[in-house]
């Protein structure tokens, strides 16, 4: 694998790999604790509107999918708490609409976006220099304002009232986690596509949840976990000739498969050794 080295594809590949890796590990985590999970979801599906429209108008599908995620953010956020529309109601909106003009707009487009597969179902090994610099931009962004905020995000993701109680502006961390999130999922789309970024912030999380016990931890355990993910995924799809996208997921459900079992299985032995050093044995 090695020789692959010499392909500037497959390096491209391999710096959006820890790129993702790090820029999920952040994101991911609050995703995962907030249980934001259905709405990362939802923006992922939306953003094939952009994709669609961009490719109705020769722009580039980048940027019309983090307009259109950015715009779909806010649209879920307006429509659940100035409507009175339950939440899990209106990211099904948004998410269809998003995806129905995304397909309106991709077969209407004079020549048929050729790549559409790759932003439905990505692939990594097409990371172009532009793509890099967006995700690199993105990922240090989010990664200042995680460790600069770390206190205040961990408060409001695992409980918001408690963080305005102690006078955390909670709406304004929340709208920038937002865009950090909208903008995130479409800096994954090209590694994962619309149908798997969320699994690139979601799984690898979860499956640093079994071994941290703090916020801080998760995070950093999820940027390892990513980084394996991608690189595995990467080896799997070079060696078997398989979707980069599909791979990578494959390898991060196999992973925690396995954390679980690690997990369950020192948690029995600890507790055999506490019951048989105990005084009454």
């Amino acid at each position: 694998m090695l020789e692959l080295l010499h392909y500037g594809f497959f390096v491209n590949a391999l710096i959006s790999s820890v790129l993702v890796g790090i820029l999920g590990g952040f994101i991911g985590t609050y995703i995962v604790t907030r249980r934001l999970v259905f709405i990362a979801g939802g923006l992922a599906h939306a953003s094939l509107g952009g994709v669609g429209m961009c490719a109705l108008f020769s722009v580039s599908p980048i940027l019309g999918a983090s307009a259109f995620s950015l715009l779909s953010a806010a649209g879920i956020q307006k429509i659940s708490h100035k409507l009175a529309v339950k939440e899990d109601a209106a990211i099904a909106m948004i998410w269809a609409f998003g995806v129905s003009i995304g397909i309106i707009c991709a077969f209407l487009a004079p020549s048929f976006l050729p790549d559409l597969p790759n932003y439905i179902f990505g692939n990594i090994l097409l990371s172009t220099t532009s793509d890099i610099i967006f995700l690199a931009a993105l990922t240090l962004a989010a990664t200042i304002f995680f460790i600069r905020y770390m206190p205040q995000i961990a408060a409001i993701a695992f409980d918001k009232e408690f963080a305005r109680s102690i006078k955390i502006p909670v709406n304004l961390f929340e709208n920038i986690l937002m865009i950090l999130i909208a903008l995130s999922v479409v800096a994954i789309l090209r590694a994962m596509g619309i149908v798997l970024a969320i699994s690139l912030l979601s799984i690898p999380q979860i499956t640093a949840a079994n071994f941290a016990r703090k916020f801080s931890q998760t995070i950093g355990y999820s940027i390892a976990f990513t980084i394996i993910d991608c690189m595995l995924g990467l080896y799997l799809s070079y060696h078997f000739n398989i979707p980069s996208g599909a791979a990578i997921v494959f390898v991060a459900i196999v992973i925690y498969a396995l954390s679980k079992a690690i997990k369950a299985t020192s948690t029995r032995l600890i507790n055999r050794s506490i019951i048989s050093h105990s005084p009454h044995n």
